[in-house]
C-alpha cells in the first residue's frame, strides 16, 4: 500500500518559512522526526520515503509554485500508481485561525490558487486534503503580503506544536484511512 502525502508551498529561500508554505514545514517537520527520512529533488517535487507498519508512505514537495501544484500533484500519481483515496494535500488556509486543522474528503477550493490547480489538473475536487489554519490577521488589500510574509516567533511555536499532531494524521491516514482519522483529529 501506497500513500501520497503532498504538501504544497512555494521554492525559494524568499518564501521559506512564510504562512503560505505551511505544507513544506508540515513535511518538512514530519521527517525530522523519522530516522534517516531526507528529501532528494525529483522530477516536479522534492521526495522522502517513508515505510511505516507496511505502508510506503511518499512525501512530496513540489517544485512547480504554488499555483501550478496540479502538474507535480498529478505527475506522482501517475508515477507511484496511486489511487486518490491515498493522497493527501496540505495546504494553508486564511479562513481558519491558526494552527486549527481540519480533514476534508473534497470539496471546493475555497479560493486557494493551488488546489484550484489541482482540482484542474486532476478534474475532480474529490481528494483528501489537511487545511492548516494560518489565520487572517491582515488589513483590507494586504492578503497576498500576509500569506507570504514569515510567522512570527510566537506563531512558529504555534505552528510546531500543530506540526506534531499532523505528524500523528499523517501515520494515521496511511494506516486507518481518512473516515476514522477524520472522526479522530476533527473534533480535537
Amino acid at each position: 500500500m501506497k500513500y501520497l502525502i503532498i504538501g504544497l508551498g512555494n521554492i525559494g529561500r524568499e518564501y521559506s518559512e512564510t504562512r503560505h508554505n505551511v505544507g513544506f514545514m508540515a513535511l518538512d517537520y514530519f521527517a525530522k522526526s523519522i530516522e534517516d527520512c531526507t528529501f532528494s529533488l525529483e522530477r516536479h517535487a522534492y521526495i522522502a520515503k517513508v515505510r511505516h507498519k507496511g505502508r510506503t508512505i511518499i512525501l512530496a514537495k513540489p517544485t512547480t509554485y504554488m499555483n501550478l501544484s496540479g502538474k507535480a500533484v498529478k505527475y506522482w500519481i501517475d508515477k507511484e500508481k496511486i489511487p486518490i483515496e491515498n493522497v493527501l494535500i496540505i495546504v494553508d488556509d486564511i479562513a481558519l485561525p491558526l494552527g486549527t486543522i481540519r480533514l476534508r474528503m473534497g470539496g471546493s477550493a475555497g479560493g486557494h490558487n493551488g488546489l484550484e490547480d489541482i482540482i484542474t489538473v486532476l478534474g475532480t475536487n474529490k481528494f483528501n486534503r489537511l487545511r492548516f489554519g494560518i489565520g487572517d490577521s491582515f488589513s483590507r488589500g494586504k492578503q497576498i503580503d500576509y500569506v507570504l510574509g514569515k510567522f512570527s516567533e510566537g506563531d512558529k511555536a504555534t505552528v510546531n506544536l500543530k506540526c506534531d499532531t499532523v505528524n500523528e494524521i499523517i501515520l494515521s491516514f496511511a494506516t486507518i484511512g481518512m473516515d476514522r482519522t477524520m472522526n479522530a483529529y476533527n473534533n480535537k
